[in-house]
């Protein structure tokens, strides 16, 4: 895609751009049907590549979902104004605009936007795996993938079948125990789970987990803001009804480590797995940001690390706000309508596969710090956004 189109979009969305639906398939698990997509458009690439169960969003990265996948699947891309069927990747934007885009601080460290955020819905708990920390994940040439979650009221009214996470190892476990349980990965069902301790999900609060930490997610749709990675180590084998084979445990170590269970042992950090406070360290009930009585209200939703945050604005029915914020973020409409700058906006409701939505933005560092005048259409409903952005925001709680 030319600069000039690039340049075009962003001077026509003053410093907004407006991004298409990104939807992921995976081939494991079953689909929550909370993402909104149509009922008919849970395989759009056939069977073989698994059923639609993540919406990512301002993404720079490709999945990871094997040679079937195409090339820029997982990349995010911008409607150009105007002309609904010209697009351009977001990965070409923040390379075109660099610090005009994402700003000065963010380019000269990263060169790219460093993280995104996705939806994940997954009607069935997830496998109990980790994602390596960097020392492990630079042998295989990507990079570590610490991962936040927020649980909101909108996009859950099932809970799926199993509302509750697991976290780490209890305390009283040892590591020889671990070790034991993965030594039988290829022979029988490890159960690994049992030597776990689980929480059960609180719709409107979320969790920290840094890289290093074995957890099994369950079953509720989860805003998933992340570092730029999509990369696990499997330590379950059997989980409701599916079976993993050895290949996930070890896809993601260097070929001549991936018969040493002693070197996968190591991509634990184990002192967190077996935090006896991990509650009280990595559980995140909402912050408040700032909020106006009447107006809106924002708090922070993901918070307490050093990579990412996330926050949910809400604006109440009738009103117009204009807020500041110091960095680029990325946002994603959850519920009501309105007006999001110079872009008309709306919480999805039901999505044709392929098709445009008005839910989606990525605002640069210049409009975030000029201010977007946000206004909520509907008299009686809130307009709910989810808002995230990268490291170089001062404003984390801690």
């Amino acid at each position: 895609m030319s600069t000039t189109i690039i340049n075009q979009a962003f001077e026509a969305g003053e410093g907004v751009f407006r991004l298409v639906p990104n939807f992921i398939p995976r081939r494991f698990g079953e689909p929550g049907h909370r993402l909104r997509l149509h009922p008919d458009d849970y395989y759009p690439f056939g069977l073989k590549r698994g059923a639609i169960k993540e919406r990512w969003f301002c993404s720079v990265v490709p999945a990871m979902n094997g040679e079937d996948a195409p090339d820029d699947e997982g990349l995010s891309y911008v409607v150009v104004p105007g002309s609904e069927n010209e697009r351009f990747s977001f990965r070409e934007a923040v390379s075109s605009l660099g610090k005009d885009l994402i700003g000065d601080e963010l380019y000269r460290k990263h060169g790219t936007w460093p993280m995104f955020a996705k939806f994940f819905d997954y009607k069935t708990p997830l496998f109990h795996h980790l994602h390596p920390m960097q020392k492990h994940a630079e042998l295989v040439g990507k990079m570590a993938k610490p991962e936040a979650y927020y649980f909101p009221r909108q996009l859950n009214n099932h809970p799926g079948d199993f509302p509750v996470t697991y976290f780490g190892f209890d305390p009283s476990v040892t590591i020889e125990e671990v070790k034991e349980r993965l030594l039988q990965f290829e022979a029988t069902d490890t159960r690994i789970t049992e030597l776990s301790r689980a929480f059960r999900i609180q719709l409107g609060t979320g969790w920290y987990i840094p890289a290093g930490v074995v957890h099994a997610p369950g079953s509720y749709l989860t805003y998933e803001p992340q570092l730029n990675s999509d990369v696990n180590a499997v330590f379950e084998n059997v989980v409701a009804g599916d079976n993993y084979d050895y290949h996930f445990l070890v896809e993601n170590c260097p070929p001549e480590k991936q018969q040493d269970i002693d070197f996968v042992l190591e991509l634990m950090d184990w002192d967190k797995n077996i935090d006896p406070d991990f509650k009280k360290h990595y559980f995140r009930p909402p912050v408040e940001v700032r909020a106006e009585s009447g107006l809106y209200d924002e708090k922070w939703i993901t918070y307490g690390n050093e990579y990412f945050g996330a926050k949910e604005l809400t604006i109440e029915p009738g009103q117009t706000v204009t807020l500041k914020d110091s960095t680029a973020y990325g946002a994603v409409v959850i519920q009501g309508h309105g007006k999001f700058g110079a872009h008309d906006c709306e919480a999805a409701q039901m999505i044709r596969f392929g098709n445009l939505t008005a839910d989606e933005f990525f605002i640069s560092e210049t409009a975030a710090k000029q201010g977007i005048v946000i206004t909520n259409h509907s008299k009686t409903e809130p307009l709910v956004m989810l808002k995230h952005v990268a490291e170089n925001n001062q404003e984390f709680p801690r």
